[in-house]
């Protein structure tokens, strides 16, 4: 979770300090709760109506199966003003009516879907007998994303298991029970005595819809020994005919880079696009903070800079990063302005990630280099000034305070006047903890990807050297040269500068690995697989 946001227990809400001070006055209208289905907990398991009802909501509560840090992606935007709790077992429902009942709009997150997994039936009855309007945003059952993970077809003579319910007797339908690995064999006893085949094929998916899912096939006669290869998380269970899957089928665990473990050293607080994209190809992203993002020392100039941006003394803006778009943002909103201050200006943007956080705050920069994503490609193809057409001479840089001027010295000589102002330091992040910084040198990663030569220079200082087997994959030239400094043999070089293109890259290398493997006849192994199994040889 965020600092900014804060949960409290539902029971130490105060309906009247947050209808009053926190969202307003009270609207003459009553509210209503909504209940929101929010999947296995991320945005991306979000529905857009789903996602649109948080960012409306004045009141927002947590169900225990929903963790917090939900509403901390940078996907989801809250109210200023809107309070977050936490509602236990036993939720105060009389909290919840009077906040409805002032007129707020209350949100009311679960797992799955509101209904299809059961968590909203009793809270809506209770609610309704209380004459509090309900309302409710279908969601991805868990039972819907343990199927499709699993790659499982069902036809439409399929049963859901819920806890507690009655097992049909026969062998006609196939069965979906969400269970938890001690609870497996407990399941195989109710099917069995509900007169099933002992030889029915069934499929044990464990962790379904993550990266760390596993499947086991196995029969009814069978399944309580499976029980024993699980020592936690959740567990689908499909008994019967749609348990043999079609290998065409089995997509979320043929992923590229299905299990793997994926070190990415990353300026501290700072995920996106990355992160995504290794999930989305089936790894683990494991972040570790090697640069801490600093406010100057010295606000003075920055804010002298802010002032003439505001005033009309720029005919450009050069952002160098996507920190230093952060730093002028920031403090543009702290003044009150959005941004309409960039108006009249021209912006020129250095690297894809800059360019991506000018687009989110609506801005299209005029001037992008076309070749390389350098601040010297950027001076290359930058246009002298015109004294006719550039009445206004000076150039706003926010730069970070480890920045060289060959920038500002190149436009010089452009006849530009250039205010270069220290937007942030970047300061090096303290080490990982011991249990990282063992798994880095013992070879428990599968890889590392670095975004950037200062990545590989702070990693190397603060966790050191990753083991000879990881996998090691650089942005480009500098970040490959950086690696070669420290002694590092490079796998992967992204043919473009952007962090999701050196993903693609990564499972393109991934998918070569593979096949080269089968086609030498070698069990397929992770590269961490690979090291322990020649230690054990």
């Amino acid at each position: 979770m965020g600092d900014h946001l804060l949960v409290c227990p539902l029971d130490q809400c105060d309906p009247v300090e947050v209808g009053g001070s926190g969202s307003g006055p009270a609207r003459p209208v009553p509210g209503y709760v909504v209940f929101v289905g929010a999947g296995l907990g991320g945005p991306l398991q979000l529905t857009l109506a789903g996602l649109r009802t948080i960012e409306e909501a004045d009141v927002i509560v947590l169900a225990p199966s929903v963790d917090a840090a939900l509403l901390d992606e940078p996907e989801v935007s809250l109210k200023p003003t809107a309070g977050v709790f936490a509602a236990g077992p036993e939720p105060d429902f009389a909290v919840i009516s009077q906040l409805a009942n002032q007129g707020l709009l209350v949100a009311w997150l679960l797992a799955g879907d509101p209904l299809v997994d059961g968590e909203a039936g009793p809270l809506a009855a209770e609610l309704v007998a209380r004459q509090v309007r309900i309302d409710m945003v279908p969601g991805l059952s868990r039972a819907g994303m343990a199927a499709t993970s699993a790659g499982v077809l069902f036809g439409n003579a399929t049963w859901l298991v819920l806890p507690g319910a009655e097992i049909p007797p026969g062998n006609r339908e196939s069965l979906l029970a969400l269970v938890e690995p001690g609870q497996i064999g407990v399941l195989a006893e109710r099917a069995r005595a509900a007169g099933r085949d002992l030889r029915e094929p069934v499929l044990v998916t464990i962790n379904y819809a993550s990266s760390a899912q596993r499947s086991i096939e196995t029969t009814l006669d069978e399944l309580d020994k499976v029980a024993g290869a699980f020592d936690g998380g959740r567990a689908a269970v499909v008994i019967g005919a749609a348990a043999r899957r079609e290998p065409a089928l089995n997509w979320f665990e043929s992923k590229p880079l299905f299990g793997w473990q994926v070190l990415v050293p990353r300026t501290k607080g700072l995920s996106g696009a990355m992160e995504r994209r290794l999930e989305q190809y089936g790894a683990f992203p494991v972040q570790v903070p090697t640069i801490s993002v600093e406010p100057p020392r010295n606000p003075q100039p920055m804010e002298r800079a802010i002032q003439g941006l505001v005033d009309g003394r720029y005919q450009w803006i050069i952002f160098n990063s996507a920190n230093a778009v952060r730093a002028v943002t920031e403090r543009l909103a702290a003044f009150g302005l959005d941004a309409r201050a960039f108006s009249g200006l021209r912006i020129a943007a250095v690297g894809v990630q800059t360019v991506q956080a000018l687009r989110s705050w609506g801005i299209i920069p005029d001037l992008v280099p076309e070749a390389e994503q350098r601040s010297e490609a950027l001076a290359a193809g930058f246009p002298a000034r015109d004294e006719l057409l550039d009445p206004i001479d000076r150039i706003f840089i926010p730069r970070a305070d480890i920045a060289v001027d060959s920038l500002a010295a190149a436009l010089h000589e452009l006849g530009w006047q250039v205010d270069d102002a220290i937007a942030y330091r970047t300061v090096r992040a303290a080490p990982p903890p011991a249990e990282i910084r063992e798994g880095i040198k013992a070879g428990r990663f599968d890889a590392v990807v670095f975004s950037s030569a200062s990545t590989v220079r702070n990693m190397v200082g603060i966790a050191g050297k990753p083991h000879p087997e990881t996998i090691v994959a650089a942005i480009g030239p500098a970040t490959m040269a950086s690696c070669a400094e420290h002694g590092l043999r490079v796998d992967v070089v992204s043919d473009h500068p952007g962090t999701v293109e050196l993903v693609d890259a990564l499972a393109h290398f991934a998918v070569q690995r593979r096949a080269g493997q089968i086609a030498r006849g070698e069990p397929v192994r992770r590269p961490s697989q690979r090291r322990t199994r020649r230690r054990g040889q």
